[in-house]
Parts: structure tokens; C-alpha cells; sequence
């Protein structure tokens, strides 16, 4: 089959083996064909004729009759109900059928168990998602929603249906057609203590996220954005006004959307991560032709490239974070898993050597930040890091082919940023 499909099926990932977009399409027909397989061995066997035999004498009926051996049939795991039954009860809750109702259609196609679930659709988690997002939803369907995907392994097609719902709510661009050069997600954790870093880049650059719902720095993006002297932005018109005139614009979540805002808040009440997490990602608001982004799940990276070619994206750099930032880590070996005009390509990036650390002589993280950008301070490892970030982000754009070449314009850009303050 791989080699008939030239499809890898399953891929290895540090949870296991996880299926393929194309293995999941194919798993509802490969159980139509196991069941229907099994029916046509039942039925050959109810109509066999016994086979001639010399007669004894000794025939004749007995006295009684020994029932055949009880089993079930090999596809029922649990015995009730088959898993058709179960698919037909799930299929009278049409696409008509009220929110509540389509949203439990959706739970229970996905987590009711071995033997009956399936994964999503694209356009099931589309329509799921956006139940949730219209405020149509129970809370018990919420926490299901976002934590049984989660739970069974996230697909690209699910996360796909996430993005399109996502991008529906907000209102954004078809991608490729806005003004803007280079989407820049930047989802903060609470529990990260260091401080953001920007670098101009001479590109019209989006700039959106939010550093967690409750934290004492939820506000830092936005505190640092004022700071650097990028406007900050409360809708997509206002993001496209400030790339207009400024080339940099800070979208933050809470205005973009509340509603999204406040489900990805559900984090401190699960202390899990959600399939929420990889699709806001790929939302690309402004409609930019290029995407930076972040993924610290090692086993995501490839998936998350997966739903962006499902999308229809065509320029994506993704770098490996322990967070869910765009943040170059070059201290050490880097993979950028890329698509170029729609081609998956990668590259790796050998380690640099780390210079010694720098003490931040009694300043606090903002104000130590804030020395550095205006040049006040110097700190290498710093400086390095915002380089290799901008240069990743230059490659993402198409500005340059080589990541050294990349490295060398991020430099000018850097050593010729404006250094005020607001």
C-alpha cells in the first residue's frame, strides 16, 4: 500500500506510531471491507453442502442438538452495539440538527471507544469548533472537545478543520492576499520567565498572540511592543492601517478574538496542552504570504506542516522551541522544517559555540531588555539568538536561499534598528 499510494502510512513519533492524513481517510474503508469480508465468509459457510461420506449404518438424528461454538464477530471489541449500528445512530443527527446536538455528534464520533471511533472529518472539527466559538456549546462539551482529540492523538485533518473555524470567527484574510509580508505568532507560556525579543526586518511583519490568560505577564507582549515602538492593534483593520504606515503591527489575541482568548485559557484549569494550541498557529489573520512559526512538540513539527500544505499554505518555516514561539535556538543542531512555493524542504543548522554568560549587573528582566535593544547593554547570546531568529524568518520570506546569507543581512538589519524607546 505504500508503495501503491507513495505514502508512508504511519510515521514513528516519540508516542508511537501515528497515521498519516492519507491513512486516516482510508481507515472508515479499510473496516467497510473487513466487515463486509467477514459477512461473505459467514454466508459461504451457512451455504456450504456437507461433504459425501460412506454410510456406516450409524447414522440417523440424535436426541439432541449441540448448539455451535458461541462467539462474536472479531470487529465487535466490546459486543455492543456493532460499530454500523453505532455510525447509523450517529447519522439520524443531521447536519440540520441543532448545535448542541451536532457538537455531541461530534464527541461521540471521535471518543466512544475502541471499535466505533473515528477521527474527525475536516469538515466535522470545522463545524464543532465553530459551535464553540458562536458561544452555542455546553461547558461539558467544551473540556470534551478540547481534550479528546488531544487524548487519542491529534490528526491533520482535525487541527485543519480547527484552522478554517478559527480563521471563519476572526474574519481573516484569504491567505496571499493581504498586505502582509510575514505572519508571526508569538503564544507566550506564563511559565516563561525571559524576556521577548523583535527585530525590524524592513518587511510589513504580524505580530500576534498573548502570554497566558491569568499570569502576572500577561501583558509583557503588549508592554514590549509599546517599548520597541510597534503600534499595537485591537482588529485586522487597524493591523492593516499600522502596516500601511509603521511595516509592524502587534495583533493582540484578546482583541482579535475573546472568545478564542479565553478558551485557550482553559490550560490552567486542564494542565494539558489542546488541539487549540497547533491550529491557532496557523490562523494567518492578515492573510500573509509567509508564516514563522514555533512547535515545541518534537513528534508536532512534521504534522503542523502537514495541516499548512491541507491549507494551502506555500511559504512556512517551522523551528523546534521547548515553547510555542518562533525563537532560534542556536546553541544548538537545528532542523527548519520548511515549504517552499508549497514543497516540503528541510535543513539543518549545525550548533554554534556558546560565548560565556553575561551577569545582568542588578537590572530587572525588562529593564535588562530594554538595555540591550537600545544598546546600553551588549549580551552575545542575545544578540545571536534575535540574528538567527530574523535570519530564519528572511528565509521564510524567500529573501535568500542560504541560512549563512540570511545570517549576514539579519546582522545589518540588527546593527541598523532604531534604537528609541517609546
Amino acid at each position: 500500500m505504500r508503495e501503491d499510494y507513495a505514502d508512508p502510512l504511519f510515521l514513528r513519533t516519540g508516542h508511537g506510531l501515528r497515521p498519516t492524513p492519507l491513512a486516516e481517510a482510508l481507515r472508515l474503508r479499510v473496516r467497510a471491507l473487513a466487515a463486509e469480508t467477514e459477512a461473505l465468509l459467514d454466508a459461504r459457510a451457512s451455504q456450504t453442502a456437507p461433504a459425501q461420506t460412506r454410510h456406516s449404518g450409524w447414522e440417523g438424528p440424535g436426541l439432541t442438538d449441540t448448539p455451535p461454538l458461541a462467539v462474536r464477530p472479531t470487529r465487535l471489541l466490546e459486543g455492543e452495539p456493532a460499530p454500523e449500528a453505532f455510525a447509523a445512530k450517529l447519522a439520524e443527527i443531521g447536519s440540520d440538527a441543532a448545535p448542541e446536538r451536532r457538537l455531541a455528534r461530534c464527541i461521540a464520533t471521535i471518543g466512544t471507544g475502541a471499535g466505533r471511533s473515528r477521527p474527525l472529518a475536516e469538515s466535522e472539527a470545522e463545524d464543532a469548533l465553530a459551535i464553540i466559538l458562536a458561544g452555542e456549546a455546553d461547558p461539558v462539551q467544551i473540556g470534551a472537545l478540547m481534550t479528546v482529540p488531544h487524548y487519542r492523538g491529534p490528526t491533520a485533518t482535525v487541527i485543519a478543520g480547527f484552522v478554517r473555524a478559527l480563521r471563519s470567527h476572526v474574519g481573516a484574510i484569504i491567505p496571499r492576499q493581504g498586505i502582509a509580508d510575514l505572519d508571526w505568532p508569538c503564544y507566550l507560556s506564563p511559565k516563561l520567565k525571559t524576556a521577548p525579543w523583535f527585530a525590524e526586518a524592513g518587511h510589513r511583519v504580524v505580530l500576534r498572540g498573548s502570554c497566558g490568560e491569568d499570569s502576572e505577564q500577561r501583558h509583557k507582549l503588549e508592554i514590549a511592543a509599546s517599548a520597541a515602538g510597534i503600534p499595537i492593534c485591537n482588529s485586522i483593520g487597524a493591523a492593516t492601517t499600522a502596516l500601511d504606515s509603521a511595516g509592524i503591527a502587534y495583533l493582540p489575541l484578546s482583541a482579535l478574538s475573546p472568545q478564542i482568548y479565553r478558551l485557550l485559557g482553559l490550560y490552567r484549569l486542564m494542565e494539558m496542552r489542546m488541539p487549540l494550541n497547533a491550529a491557532i498557529h496557523l490562523v494567518n489573520p492578515m492573510g500573509a504570504r509567509a508564516s514563522l512559526l514555533g512547535v515545541s512538540n518534537p513528534s508536532s513539527l512534521t504534522l503542523s506542516r502537514d495541516i499548512a500544505l491541507r491549507l494551502g499554505d506555500r511559504q512556512l518555516t517551522i523551528l523546534g522551541n521547548t515553547r510555542d514561539h518562533a525563537e532560534f535556538t542556536p546553541y544548538r543542531q537545528t532542523t527548519l522544517f520548511r515549504l517552499t512555493d508549497g514543497v516540503a524542504c528541510d535543513f539543518i543548522v549545525p550548533a554554534r559555540t556558546a560565548p560565556p554568560a553575561e551577569p545582568r549587573i542588578g537590572l530587572s528582566n525588562r529593564e535588562y531588555w530594554q538595555a540591550v535593544w537600545t544598546g546600553a547593554a551588549r549580551n552575545e547570546r542575545t544578540e545571536t539568538t534575535v540574528i538567527t531568529t530574523a535570519a530564519a524568518a528572511l528565509l521564510s520570506l524567500g529573501n535568500a536561499d542560504d541560512f549563512d546569507v540570511a545570517c549576514e543581512t539579519a546582522q545589518a538589519l540588527w546593527t541598523n534598528r532604531s534604537r528609541r524607546m517609546a
